[in-house]
């Protein structure tokens, strides 16, 4: 019973060892590069499947009319701010909690293309708002508690880089992340707790969804097709900041050629 004990033990450190070795910046540069090609492969694929079947394929809304199809863009891209925000915050974290590079790394690497989502989901609901609603911009709490998820992104990455020590830049560009989170759930649940214009959400846990299936089927694929891209953009990044931060360790030396 000892040795079968003893076995399975050694058997989980190995595991345990297998993938915390990735949390080296050495180890994890290699297997990002190999990675992207394929999440970038996998998002334009589904992209033009999901925008394909939003805009020609999908039915035409009953009240809306085409107006609607902004919602395959809008919808998943909204998604993605909110889910990219918790992940950045947890990989930032991670960083301050345990002192890891590559934590930080991380989390500096996803604030762009979050930020770029949380634009993109204001931008859309804007060109969606105007038709429905008669204006651009109403101050209704979710298109507020989204754009102020927007100057989160922005004061996160103005933040690390009016620091130039880089260990500083993530602690503080941590604590700023943390403290934001607390606008995610404000921006999910802004059309139950108050009276806004923003309609309510047609996909939720509880209930079947309110919408056609060719509709929902085109918004997941594209949200999916979003959250390919977010991995390999946001893996190329991160191989970018790697880059500058490691490029006095010889390793770096030995992949940029800069070896003497």
């Amino acid at each position: 019973m000892s040795i079968s004990n003893n076995i399975a033990t050694e058997s989980c450190e190995s595991s345990h060892f297998h993938w915390f070795k990735y949390a080296s910046p050495q180890a994890f540069f290699p297997i990002s590069g190999k990675l992207i090609p394929w999440f970038a492969a996998i998002a334009v694929i589904l992209g033009v499947i999901g925008l394909y079947i939003g805009f020609f394929i999908a039915p035409t809304d009953h009240q809306q009319g085409e107006s609607y199809r902004i919602i395959f863009v809008h919808v998943p891209a909204a998604w993605m701010s909110m889910f990219i925000y918790l992940v950045m915050a947890f990989w930032a974290a991670i960083g301050l909690a345990f002192n890891t590079r590559l934590s930080s790394m991380m989390a500096s690497a996803l604030a762009p293309t979050g930020a770029m989502f949380a634009f993109l989901a204001l931008w859309t609901g804007a060109l969606w708002g105007k038709p429905t609603w008669g204006a651009w911009w109403v101050w209704d709490a979710r298109l507020t508690s989204e754009l102020i998820l927007l100057f989160l992104y922005v004061g996160f990455m103005a933040l690390q880089a009016s620091i130039d020590e880089p260990r500083r830049a993530d602690k503080a560009g941590a604590v700023l992340a943390l403290v934001g989170v607390i606008n995610v759930p404000i921006i999910y649940f802004s059309v139950q707790w108050w009276n806004t214009l923003h309609q309510g959400s047609s996909i939720n846990m509880t209930s079947a969804p309110t919408m056609a299936m060719t509709m929902l089927l085109g918004m997941l694929i594209m949200a999916l097709a979003f959250w390919a891209y977010t991995i390999a953009i946001t893996l190329l990044r991160v191989r970018c900041i790697v880059q500058e931060r490691e490029r006095h360790t010889d390793w770096v030396k030995e992949y940029t050629g800069t070896t003497k």
